[in-house]
């Protein structure tokens, strides 16, 4: 009899579609009595949400690290061993100028595009300057297979663009491989 109440307690235990952790109070060979356990609220977890929901994470969040602002110019430095990447930005004035620093480039050729929120938004590659120091452009959103002579630190300059119309203002990201 004992063995057939023990093999019942089996079957419907191992039926259950809960899976709680619990611990064992009290047991004896009629009654089985599972108490939940807690879990336990680590400190260094309590910490570690602090720390991003604090104003000055979320300031770093939303602006990138390696950027300066520079009276019109907003400057952001990547290394193109991170290549592909894509980099979110926002032009809150007009004729604001976005300037993509890529350091330590090594390719032969380099792609970009300019994808605006808004598809009305006056935004485009403005210019490129090479390792050599030599500039090219205008562009317009997008640069495919541009052909990189040397090694060293390419610059996408992002802009308004002066032959159309429409406002600069709003966000964008620039993919670039």
């Amino acid at each position: 009899m004992k063995k057939l109440l023990i093999l019942i307690a089996l079957i419907v235990i191992s039926c259950k579609k809960e899976s709680a952790v619990t611990e064992n109070v009290q047991e004896d060979s009629l009654t089985k009595i599972e108490v939940p356990v807690e879990p336990k609220l680590d400190s260094a977890a309590i910490k570690d949400s602090m720390i991003n929901n604090s104003p000055k994470t979320k300031e770093v969040l939303r602006t990138g690290v390696m950027r300066e602002v520079e009276g019109n110019k907003i400057i952001r430095i990547a290394d193109a061993e991170q290549l592909p990447f894509n980099i979110g930005e926002e032009f809150t004035e007009d004729g604001q100028e976005f300037i993509l620093k890529i350091k330590n480039f090594a390719k032969d050729n380099v792609s970009a595009s300019v994808k605006p929120k808004n598809d009305q938004q006056n935004i485009r590659i403005n210019q490129i300057k090479l390792p050599n120091g030599a500039f090219d452009g205008p562009f317009g959103r997008e640069i495919s297979n541009y052909e990189v002579p040397d090694k060293g630190e390419v610059w996408l300059l992002i802009g308004r663009s002066n032959m159309a119309s429409g406002e600069s203002k709003g966000s964008f990201s620039v993919s670039v491989e």
